[in-house]
């Protein structure tokens, strides 16, 4: 977390929280989503405005976590922005060399290898479950082709429940304190 954040929940420790404002699709790309949008649908059926801005997606990248119900947000200063989730918590990117890099770019170590019933292609590690781009599907093919990675088949409805993480904040807080 940015020391400028962590200044700001020192300061102001009682912000109320933002929900359905912000959204992750599951090629890795930030939506803002506004009112109109949260009032025409769910993300990602309305997604919202693509943001371009690469410092501000660096900012919410670099201060993405998870609560403890395993809720994702993005600490802005002293207020929590809970992230809406197309697929999974991280889109993971595989290099020529079976390498996987976070949406976010960092380096992690896969744990385990699911295909859903769509064919959707996660992998987990200790930071938690992703969904492989699908630009990357050639090289993931290979790693399971050389035995790299065992896929398991699973059901997409299962994997929030298994791994711990909340698809929607918004729609899983009866009370929102900020909209």
């Amino acid at each position: 977390m940015d020391d400028i954040v962590k200044q700001a929940l020192a300061k102001w420790p009682n912000v109320p929280h933002c929900y359905g404002w912000l959204g992750l699709d599951a090629r890795g790309n930030w939506y803002m989503r506004d009112d109109r949008t949260q009032a025409a649908g769910p993300f990602p059926i309305a997604k919202g405005s693509l943001l371009k801005h690469e410092k501000l997606i660096d900012f919410i990248q670099r201060n993405y976590e998870h609560d403890e119900r395993g809720q994702w947000f993005f600490q802005n200063g002293p207020q929590r922005v809970y992230v809406e989730l197309e697929a999974a918590p991280w889109v993971w990117r595989i290099g020529e060399d079976f390498s996987v890099r976070s949406h976010a770019g960092d380096l992690v170590e896969p744990s385990a290898c699911l295909v859903d019933e769509q064919g959707r292609l996660y992998l987990a590690a200790p930071c938690g479950l992703g969904l492989v781009h699908t630009q990357d599907m050639g090289f993931a093919a290979e790693a399971i082709e050389q035995g790299r990675w065992v896929a398991e088949n699973v059901r997409a409805a299962d994997l929030p429940g298994r791994y711990g993480h909340v698809m929607s904040p918004a729609a899983a807080t009866p009370v929102q304190a900020a909209h």
